[in-house]
């Protein structure tokens, strides 16, 4: 990241039956008989045990008394509770808003306490011209998760200055703004077309102004500044209209022609 285009941004911006054996464990009420008896076997009289052979009627099936059905529904346990699946646990929420954290009177210490002092280092970050810039770096060694933040007191580490999400990270800004979305996305968000400066020669662009849209006015009172760069497979000729010390909407046909994308968004005090 370097100074001169936080110095631009921020400048511009301000950033879910018991079977029948069981009947046998239940003794019928007193002065009945047993089950088995109350429904006997029918007697076969010779006659018909010299015809021929025919099909046996079904046996009625034997139906406990309601006394007997009453014991069997209070001794039958409970079917068991199907288990809920377990909750999910908290999703780590790689977002940047304008408070808690990343408030203005934030420090090195409170994002240490947030995010495991593990997780956390203070060193150099780029700079203008190929300087160094001293500050806290957020997963240093997970370009998806790496986040800059830089100090208003550097020595204490103290006084959110500028947060910036850069390179591959995957971290959101205010209003869920993220690397990588295109110049309608932003418009969309923005609710209306806005300013950018003029393209550079490495094919990046600022945001100058998010000329009363929703993303100049922000809860929490810091801003959000933005760079933009050209698709790749873009002519080099089609730069030519939106190239130099001059500032464009992102409307013009131009800027649209170059499909620019966010390449690198900062939110300061």
């Amino acid at each position: 990241m370097s100074c001169s285009r936080v110095r631009t941004t921020l400048a511009a911006t301000i950033l879910a039956a018991l079977p029948g054996a069981a009947l046998a464990q239940f003794p019928p009420p007193p002065g009945t008989a047993p089950v088995q008896d109350r429904w006997p076997e029918p007697t076969k009289s010779p006659q018909a045990q010299a015809a021929p052979a025919a099909q046996p009627a079904p046996k009625r099936a034997a139906t406990p008394e309601p006394s007997i059905i009453a014991e069997e529904q209070l001794q039958t346990p409970a079917p068991a509770a199907a288990k809920k699946p377990p909750s999910p646990g908290p999703v780590p929420a790689y977002a940047v808003t304008c408070s808690g954290v990343f408030a203005q009177d934030s420090t090195h210490l409170k994002l240490a306490v947030k995010y495991d002092s593990r997780n956390i280092t203070f060193g150099e970050v780029d700079g203008p011209e190929g300087s160094k810039i001293p500050g806290s770096i957020l997963f240093p060694n997970d370009p998806k998760h790496r986040l800059e933040v830089l100090w208003t007191n550097e020595a204490g580490r103290s006084g959110t200055s500028v947060i910036a999400i850069n390179g591959k990270s995957q971290w959101s800004s205010p209003k869920g703004m993220k690397l990588g979305l295109p110049l309608a996305a932003l418009e969309k968000a923005n609710g209306k077309p806005f300013k950018l400066s003029g393209f550079a020669a490495d094919g990046t662009a600022g945001v100058a102004g998010w000329e009363g849209g929703a993303l100049g006015s922000l809860p929490g009172g810091c801003k959000v500044g933005m760079r933009l760069a050209v698709d790749s497979k873009a002519p080099p000729e089609a730069r030519t209209a939106v190239t130099g010390d001059k500032e464009v909407l992102s409307s013009d046909p131009g800027v649209r022609a170059l499909k620019p994308t966010v390449v690198e968004i900062l939110i300061g005090y």
